[in-house]
This record gives C-alpha cells, sequence and structure tokens, in this order.
C-alpha cells in the first residue's frame, strides 16, 4: 500500500516589499521538503473571487541574468505589472523548480545538448531526466493560506490550471502570460507549443 503525503506550507516570514513595478507584501513559505517559496501579494485578498495570480517557477538563466533562450523572466515582469495595475493579486515564486524541476547544473548540461541541435524536451531525455518534474501543489496551499476564493491563473500552461484544480483550487479563466519571440527563444517557444501542449500569448 502507498501512503500519500499532502504537501503543506508554513508562513515563515512577511515584510512590505516596494519594487520597480508597484508595492507588494512578500510572504515566505516553506513546504515539506524545505524549498523556501515567496508570495508577492498586492493588495487585499484574503476572501476575494477571481483574484490575479502568477504562479512563477524559478528560473535562474531568465529571471536574473536575463537569457534569452527562455521567455520566464520576461513573462515575470509582465505579471508583476499585470497585476501591480489591478485592485490586488498574487505573485507566488516556487524555488527548487529550476529547469522544470531538474536542478540547475542538469540545465545548463541541456542547455549544451540545445546548442548541438536537440530541442528542450529531447534535452531532458537523453540526459535521462523527465520534461516536467515540478510540482505546483505548493502554491495551491500557499493560496489556501491566504485565503483566496477563486483565481484568475496569468498562465500559458495548461497543467498548471489542471493542477490548482486538482489540490482544490477554483479557477475562474486564463490570462494570457505575455512573452517576446527572439532569435533565441524561437524553438523553445515551438517546442511548449507543440510538444507540452502550452498556448502561444506573445507580444
Amino acid at each position: 500500500m502507498t501512503t500519500v503525503i499532502e504537501e503543506r506550507v508554513a508562513l515563515m516570514a512577511s515584510a512590505r516589499m516596494p519594487t520597480a513595478q508597484g508595492d507588494f507584501d512578500m510572504f515566505v513559505f516553506r513546504d515539506t521538503a524545505g524549498h523556501e517559496h515567496a508570495a508577492l501579494v498586492h493588495g487585499t485578498v484574503a476572501g476575494r473571487e477571481d483574484v490575479p495570480v502568477r504562479i512563477h517557477s524559478e528560473c535562474l538563466t531568465g529571471d536574473v541574468f536575463g537569457s534569452q533562450r527562455c521567455d520566464c523572466g520576461e513573462q515575470l515582469q509582465h505579471a508583476m505589472e499585470h497585476i501591480a495595475a489591478c485592485p490586488c493579486g498574487i505573485v507566488i515564486y516556487l524555488r527548487g523548480h529550476e529547469g522544470r524541476g531538474i536542478g540547475l547544473a542538469h540545465k545548463i548540461r541541456a542547455y549544451a545538448l540545445q546548442q548541438g541541435g536537440l530541442d528542450t524536451v529531447q534535452a531532458n531525455i537523453e540526459l535521462g531526466l523527465p520534461v516536467d518534474a515540478r510540482s505546483f501543489e505548493p502554491a495551491a496551499r500557499i493560496l489556501q493560506a491566504l485565503s483566496v476564493c477563486s483565481v484568475a491563473l496569468i498562465t500559458n500552461n495548461p497543467d498548471k490550471l489542471v493542477s490548482l484544480a486538482q489540490a482544490g483550487v477554483t479557477v475562474t479563466r486564463r490570462i494570457g502570460s505575455m512573452a517576446a519571440v527572439n532569435r533565441h527563444n524561437t524553438r523553445y517557444l515551438q517546442t511548449k507549443r507543440d510538444k507540452l501542449g502550452h498556448l502561444t500569448c506573445t507580444g
């Protein structure tokens, strides 16, 4: 018999955080695996319906260094700008999701294989790694801890919609996540669309 252990999160710290996009309250949650996730909350979200939410997977290369191989950094900035312009909203930043959960070193190994002609899915398979090893359940638990009633999810990834619904979060609608196409990420975006079922929303 298999024992299923439900993921839980615990609130560790919170503080006001002004950003270039607007003012947020930052909440840090720790999950059962020891990962510390951030929730940037704009406005009052407790008890609210249809709250704009971006669940963003950690991406050091895109979010911090501005890599043009992916659209992660642009999606994060767009989401923060969109939410800051709304009455309320949340950006959940999930740690431990680097490279769709394979880690930074493996991600860079996959980058090297992509330079040799493989796409992102083929590179992971070549390395003997899962195509996507992420769990979005911690995000669902964070939303529940913040007492959000329902969310308008900012994403192009249908798996996030399904994962939240399975974890008991009501998703009222999807908001497309914007990213610009460049010569470095064209194949990456095509692979997400054709092999991973992502919806496209570029700007």
